[in-house]
Order: C-alpha cells, then sequence, then structure tokens
C-alpha cells in the first residue's frame, strides 16, 4: 500500500506552492504568441488558455506569498541572510502587485471585445496581445530575480522549510508494511 508523507503545516507549504506560479507563469507567454500567430478562430482558444495560465498562477503567487511570510517567521538567521531575505519579500510582494496588474489587463483584452459584441481583429487578436508580452516581460523578469533570490536562501543560506516530524512508529510501520507488500 502507498503511503504518502504528512502534510506540512501552513508554514511549511511554501517550497511545495512555489513552483506552480514561476511554471504557470513563464509557460503563459507561449500560449500568448501561438495564439496571435495564428488565425482569429484558432488563437482565440490559445489567448483563453493563456488567461486560466495567467489568472491560476497570478493566484498561486498570493498563496506564495502568504506561505512565505509565514515560513520566514521561523526562519533561522544567519549573517547576511536578512538582507536577502528582506530582498526576496519585497521582489515577492512587487512580483505579486505586477501580476495582479497583468491579469487584469488580459482578461480585459480577451473579455472586452466579447462582452461589447465586436468582430475581433488583428488589432484584438494579433496586436495587443503581443504589445501585452512587453509589459509582462516586466513582470517576467520580477518574477525570475523574486526566485532566483529565494534560491539564493535555500542555496546559499541553508534555508529550509520547518517540516513537521513524522510521528513515533510511523516509520517503522511504513517499513513492516512494505515488507509484508513484497511477499
Amino acid at each position: 500500500m502507498l503511503h504518502f508523507p504528512p502534510i506540512p503545516n501552513w508554514d511549511g507549504l511554501h517550497p511545495l506552492i512555489i513552483h506552480f506560479p514561476i511554471a504557470l507563469l513563464l509557460i503563459a507567454p507561449i500560449f500568448v504568441v501561438v495564439g496571435a500567430a495564428l488565425t482569429t478562430a484558432k488563437g482565440r482558444a490559445y489567448l483563453i488558455a493563456a488567461m486560466v495560465l495567467l489568472l491560476v498562477g497570478t493566484g498561486s503567487i498570493f498563496l506564495a506569498v502568504e506561505t512565505g511570510e509565514a515560513a520566514a517567521k521561523l526562519a533561522e538567521r544567519s549573517p547576511g541572510m536578512q538582507s536577502v531575505l528582506e530582498n526576496h519579500e519585497s521582489l515577492a510582494e512587487r512580483t505579486q502587485a505586477v501580476f495582479g496588474v497583468l491579469s487584469v489587463i488580459f482578461v480585459a483584452l480577451i473579455a472586452v471585445p466579447w462582452f461589447v459584441k465586436r468582430a475581433e481583429t488583428r488589432l484584438t487578436t494579433t496586436i495587443l496581445p503581443v504589445a501585452f508580452l512587453v509589459l509582462y516581460s516586466a513582470g517576467v523578469l520580477l518574477l525570475v530575480n523574486t526566485a532566483h533570490n529565494g534560491g539564493r536562501l535555500v542555496h546559499e543560506f541553508g534555508v529550509r522549510a520547518m517540516v513537521s516530524p513524522t510521528p513515533a512508529g510511523t516509520e517503522a510501520a511504513l517499513r513492516t508494511e512494505a515488507e509484508r507488500d513484497k511477499d
């Protein structure tokens, strides 16, 4: 029987959550490029997919910031680490705000033509999405810089998530059950 490790507390979830916004928000512009390159009808599906990725990625930034703040309260401080941590937190909050604004802009870019029941043109399906990517690149730079500083905390200063220890006897029970499953 397959057993999963215990789910960490809120303050230990940051390493599990943080990779979602990074991946989703770095993949979203690919869908914008494909959507802008295709014909109006075919490209719309890609632009909608980009919007969903952007919204889920932006939502996961909010979770990442909250779990990061909880984790930071427990982090052991070492010399030099405090400035990197403060920079990481500041960048994370700016990244959250920038992607919040980018999400509103992109939703408007996709939804306004539909709501006003206006025929889609190359302006709304190609030119504006490509122009949006120029703004989006600023968000990506912030996201990558934030991730880099988080990586420095882990790999340079050894900051780790505080994970609850496995309850007594659980490891022995898992080994016994694994041995029984082999038979």
